[in-house]
């Protein structure tokens, strides 16, 4: 027989193991925990597919500047003539990608260039780059010069068919081309 002091000590050893075995989350615990996350990921989500959006979307301005700033050396290289072969401009960049298909037009390309992003992913904008000429006085003789405009669709295209948006063509000034009957907007 063990002396009450023990006995005390191991039903209390006994009681503190018994506790810990019942020790874990209940239901409810974990039901508020579950639904904490998913309003955690309701509230993120929207905004990393805008995210992954606007990156996507970075890779057609950075291409439509590059084809621009190429077009400025081409026109100046060229008996000041744009042109409307974006391979022959030598930088590198493909004419398709995933999202984009990239082109270059031009009605008259000894005064203007439309540089074009057309989107093939849905939820995308399409970007265009004006390339045009203009004069500047230089010790009373007119200098060519080239500037460059870079525009945005205002709306991003719904469905993933570039074939179906047709970008027009910018204009001698400079100005936007519209895409799809609407007015593109400057961003540079």
């Amino acid at each position: 027989m063990l002396k009450p002091e023990l006995q005390a000590k191991f039903l209390q050893h006994l009681n503190n193991r018994k506790k810990k075995n019942d020790e874990g989350f209940t239901l409810i615990e974990l039901l508020v925990v579950v639904i904490i996350i998913g309003v955690l990921a309701a509230i993120a989500l929207p905004s990393l597919l805008n995210q992954i959006s606007k990156a996507r979307q970075s890779e057609a301005k950075q291409n439509v500047g590059a084809v621009n700033r190429a077009q400025q050396a081409f026109y100046l290289e060229n008996a000041n003539k744009f042109t409307t072969s974006i391979s022959e401009l030598g930088i590198g960049i493909k004419t398709q990608t995933e999202n984009y298909i990239y082109e270059a037009s031009s009605n008259n390309v000894s005064e203007i260039v439309t540089n074009k992003a057309r989107t093939k992913a849905a939820k995308l904008k399409s970007y265009a780059g004006v390339v045009y000429t203009s004069t500047q006085l230089v010790n009373n003789i007119n200098e060519p010069i080239t500037l460059v405009t870079l525009c945005e669709a205002v709306d991003a295209f719904t469905t993933a068919d570039a074939n179906g948006e047709t970008v027009g063509e910018g204009t001698a000034n400079g100005a936007c081309p519209s895409i799809n009957s609407k007015q593109m907007k400057t961003i540079q």
